[in-house]
């Protein structure tokens, strides 16, 4: 059984190395169709999908459409499509979950060539969604085409989703198929948005995120008078050394499956005060970039910076007010003994003799949406994150290892 399985991979490998330039043309052909959000200017992914829809009913598959209703679009739904092929165990579905969406392109002048016109160079491919997310859209798909075509049938059920609206908060896309009862609990839930340039990142759990900002109101006047004044500026400075120092102090535990392990809470963004030197500002605005790790509230750490601008307020006669920019408390963390982690990490070490592990990031991913729903679900992919900047690019080899990564899994 070992010696037949090994050679099912040895022949889906060596189909993937034939298709590379299939791949390539694949990636390059998709990434000329824009695909915005309207509020970026967009009129959405269904221009997209219809050619994605075509392209794969000549790869033989039966394409699922789930339209989600926006009166913001031209076509009036921002779609996600779904492909499935049946395994010897139909009892649960490993899904693949790309989003076909992307962000602008932003200033043009620092692109070196047209974001909308494939590039090749270097081994790499430029251009706006080539790396977020068509490189693993692409792969997953003809991982599961190499399948297809050499009549190898996947252990358990595969299912690629091709998602709307994961740039902008996925309403429209992720949240949708889940309404729509798409998953179940003991499927595989695999989102490769992200990860490392050595493939060794499984990210398993995120930190709570808290952006806050704070708005310190004191009285205005001049520098050489400050009796007459009450200076925000100070104030806020003291503030935020305080806050600091008191967060810090409290919440203080380690976690090692995240890098930094520590719960971290910045003094980031500062708004102009006074535009001159000899005046009092009376009023002074900050701002905190806080990632908490999940063994803590973000209510807890409220508390405590509402009992340092209670202080603040008292000791320098000032009103402070709080604004909550974001503030969402961590999913639950997929174990990392799940059986989509194991395998994951199994197939990535088959393909790329490394050693991956579980790990938690600061930041969000929409795996986060099914962690919230009670389903397990893992972030990966190997890639040189070059999102949403100029010049984004993915890199062919990556292509070709990470469809090897999905067609492992599946078989």
């Amino acid at each position: 059984m070992i010696k037949s399985e090994t050679k099912d991979l040895e022949k889906i490998y060596e189909k993937i190395n034939s298709e590379e330039n299939k791949m390539v043309e694949f990636l390059g052909e998709m990434i000329k169709i824009r695909a915005l959000d309207p509020r970026s200017g967009g009129e959405g992914e269904y221009a997209k999908a219809k050619w994605l829809e075509n392209e794969l009913k000549k790869m033989g598959f039966k394409v699922e459409w789930y339209n989600c209703p926006d009166d913001r679009v031209p076509s009036k739904v921002r779609p996600s499509l779904v492909v499935r092929e049946e395994g010897n165990d139909k009892s649960k579905t490993l899904w693949i979950v790309t989003h076909t969406d992307i962000v602008p392109e932003g200033d043009l002048k620092k692109w070196n060539t047209d974001p909308y016109k494939p590039f090749v160079k270097d081994g790499k491919i430029f251009g706006r969604g080539v790396e977020d997310n068509g490189q693993e859209l692409v792969a997953s798909l003809f991982a599961l085409k190499s399948l297809k075509e050499l009549g190898i049938k996947p252990k358990i059920n595969v299912a690629l989703a091709f998602v709307a609206d994961e740039e902008t908060g996925s309403e429209k896309g992720i949240k949708y198929l889940i309404e729509k009862k798409l998953f179940k609990k003991e499927d595989l839930i695999v989102v490769p948005d992200g990860g490392n340039s050595d493939g060794t990142l499984v990210e398993v759990a995120e930190k709570s995120i808290a952006w806050i900002k704070f708005t310190i109101e004191g009285k205005q006047s001049h520098a050489s008078m400050p009796h007459l004044g009450k200076n925000a500026m100070r104030a806020g400075m003291r503030l935020g050394i305080l806050i600091d120092e008191k967060l810090h102090e409290k919440f203080s535990k380690k976690n090692e499956l995240f890098d930094p392990p520590v719960s971290t809470f910045e003094p980031t963004k500062k708004e102009a005060n006074v535009p001159n030197i000899n005046t009092i500002p009376g009023e002074d605005v900050f701002y905190f970039d806080c990632r908490v790790l999940p063994e803590y509230k973000l209510s807890d750490v409220m508390s405590t910076i509402e009992e340092c601008v209670k202080k603040i307020e008292k000791e320098y006669d000032v009103k402070v007010r709080i604004e909550k920019m974001q503030f969402e408390d961590a999913a639950p963390t997929t174990p990392v003994d799940a059986p989509v982690v194991k395998l994951l990490i199994e197939s990535v070490k088959k393909v790329y003799k490394n050693q991956p592990k579980p790990g938690g990031i600061g930041g969000g991913t929409c795996a986060a949406i099914f962690r919230r729903a009670g389903y397990n679900a893992v972030v990966w992919a190997k890639l040189d994150d070059t999102c949403h900047g100029p010049n984004e690019y993915a890199i062919i080899d990556n292509l070709i290892g990470d469809a090897k990564v999905y067609a492992t899994m599946m078989s």
